[in-house]
């Protein structure tokens, strides 16, 4: 395990070396610095290196270069891609959030529209009630009305016993 740990530390070491020599080959300064190394082989020409030795170094420490600058790239390329990986397994977490609120909120209008359903059959039972009241207090009236007028055509009081013999 121990050694594991020291493992991964020289593999992060390594890395963290590897991504910014790749940060920094981007960069106009890099642009600058090469230029000036590759233009000062060049040189070499006027202390009387042959111009076959100097392109011949030229070529094999592009050679060289460009071989370390494939195999960065790939580590870059390597490092963008577990990125991504990982990116894409957060907006998967994210959509099944959606999802599930996507569902809630189905849900919810749903409870909403049950509940709307209920205060519309609420207040058609209240207007139902009330008409039945309304129609209630009409046939009381009427009924008063009767027994007005039919207190009205009553000869004066005598005594309910007579009513009933005669």
């Amino acid at each position: 395990m121990v050694a594991k740990n020291k493992k991964d530390k020289a593999l992060n070491e390594l890395e963290k070396i590897a991504f910014s020599i790749t940060t920094s080959i981007g960069t106009p300064v890099s642009v600058i610095v090469h230029s000036a190394v590759f233009g000062s082989f060049f040189l070499l020409l006027l202390v009387g290196v042959s111009l076959d030795r100097v392109l011949l170094v030229l070529t094999t420490v592009l050679s060289i270069e460009a071989i370390y600058l494939s195999l960065f790239i790939q580590i870059t390329v390597n490092r963008n891609t577990k990125s991504l990986e990982e990116v894409e397994e957060d907006i998967e977490e994210i959509q099944e959030d959606v999802e599930g609120l996507e569902e809630m909120q189905e849900e919810i209008s749903e409870e909403i529209d049950d509940i709307q359903a209920e205060d519309i059959k609420e207040d058609m039972r209240e207007e139902e009630a009330k008409i039945s009241l309304k129609n209630i207090e009409d046939d009381l009236e009427k009924l008063v009305s009767d027994i007005s007028s039919l207190k009205g055509s009553l000869p004066p009081k005598q005594s309910s016993k007579k009513y009933l013999k005669g």
